[in-house]
């Protein structure tokens, strides 16, 4: 799910400023690199409008270069770290989609045969093709609700944000029971007929994914690409309630009087589509070796590429990445960002062939209602194309 802010992101800001006494952003460095003050300052800027903390993890001609900014927690002084754990959110559709491409380029998935081939037993129309899936086109009812263009609620669906999702946060679902309930739905719209982002496609792959290899996706993961890339920080979290592991900044939810930790929730409402764990580095590992051809042979990675317009502007979506046209003097970028329901944002960013990549998270205390992703994306622009630009922002 695309990253929103709250309505109330003064919220935060006050409740940072209370509970830490600090009136300046604490900062943490991690480097090979020189010091990159222009990343500091686009850093920082999130703090000043109020995030808790942010990390951020650059590899480019210069070197690695990681830093945190804000706090790990509230009542704390210290520093988000480095490299700490976080929830990646929607970024796990990358992940999930190079799996399938890797099976496809087995000749054990064809993209453009029916997904009810390989996953029978469920109901699917048998004009919902895998590329279709993965591609956000098949119309499939989207388990966590289907919303208008101006972000009201078209048909409600399992709650996965707001105070009706606070008190199930720790619930338990089967990728099954997700994907039984979206089917019973009557769809979206045609197959192949427009562009609608949904959870379900991509549980829909994971199970796919399981049925095709007979083993869990978690298992999967481990073997085609956390570990030949030794991504030690990377996880399906799976159908359980855990905590992150290790090092790790929170992210908050105002509900009613109370201020909750999400560090510790239970995301297998987004089984395949928003549930992995990872870390800053092990996002720039991934990135970098799939835009640099080593997990995808070169048709296949072209296929994941090649991408179709959506509602929003200057971002295509391929199979499980975005392409986004930064502008002028920045060109075409590859990314996907993501979010579980609350109180953390992940970017990951890669240029074309893989040799610059540009990592986040980005932790807030959520008020009640998440509202306007205004500011937040224009934050996150202005750090991107300082990355990623010929003639970053303000130096014109």
């Amino acid at each position: 799910m695309n990253t929103t802010i709250s309505r109330r992101m003064a919220v935060a800001a006050l409740a940072t400023a209370v509970l830490t006494g600090a009136a300046t952003p604490a900062m943490a460095t991690s480097s090979t690199a020189q010091d990159r003050p222009e990343l500091r300052k686009a850093m920082n800027a999130f703090v000043d409008a109020g995030f808790t903390g942010i990390q951020l993890r650059v590899r480019d001609q210069q070197g690695d270069w990681a830093a945190g900014a804000g706090v790990r927690k509230l009542g704390s002084a210290a520093k988000p770290p480095t490299d700490g754990s976080f929830w990646a959110g929607s970024i796990t559709k990358t992940f999930t989609a190079t799996m399938v491409l890797q099976l496809a380029a087995e000749g054990r998935i064809e993209l453009d045969r029916p997904a009810a081939d390989y996953l029978p037993g469920y109901g699917l129309d048998e004009r919902i093709t895998v590329r279709m899936l993965l591609r956000h086109t098949s119309g499939i009812f989207n388990y966590t609700g289907e919303y208008n263009p101006d972000g009201t609620m078209d048909e409600p669906g399992i709650p996965a944000n707001g105070d009706e999702w606070v008190p199930n946060r720790f619930k338990s679902y089967e990728p099954e029971e997700l994907a039984r309930l979206a089917l019973s739905k009557k769809p979206r719209f045609e197959p192949g007929t427009r562009w609608s982002y949904s959870n379900t496609n991509y549980t829909v792959a994971l199970l796919l994914i399981e049925n095709v290899t007979g083993h869990s996706y978690a298992t999967e993961l481990k073997r085609r690409i956390t570990g030949p890339l030794g991504l030690r920080g990377t996880l399906a979290a799976g159908n359980r309630t855990t905590a992150l592991p290790g090092p790790h900044a929170h992210g908050y939810y105002q509900y009613k009087d109370r201020v909750i930790d999400l560090s510790h929730q239970n995301v297998s409402l987004l089984t395949g589509a928003g549930d992995l764990i990872s870390t800053t580095q092990d996002l720039a590992t991934f990135f970098s070796a799939l835009n640099g051809g080593k997990l995808l042979p070169a048709p296949l990675l072209a296929e994941m590429r090649t991408a179709i317009p959506t509602s929003i502007p200057k971002q295509d979506y391929g199979l499980g990445i975005w392409a986004q046209d930064l502008g002028p003097g920045c060109g075409t970028v590859y990314q996907h960002n993501g979010s579980p329901p609350h109180g953390y944002g992940a970017l990951m960013y890669s240029s074309p062939d893989g040799s610059k990549t540009l990592t986040a998270s980005v932790t807030w205390l959520d008020s009640a209602t998440r509202g306007s992703a205004k500011d937040f994306l224009t934050l996150v622009d202005a750090l991107v194309k300082q990355e990623f630009c010929d003639t970053p922002p303000g130096h014109a």
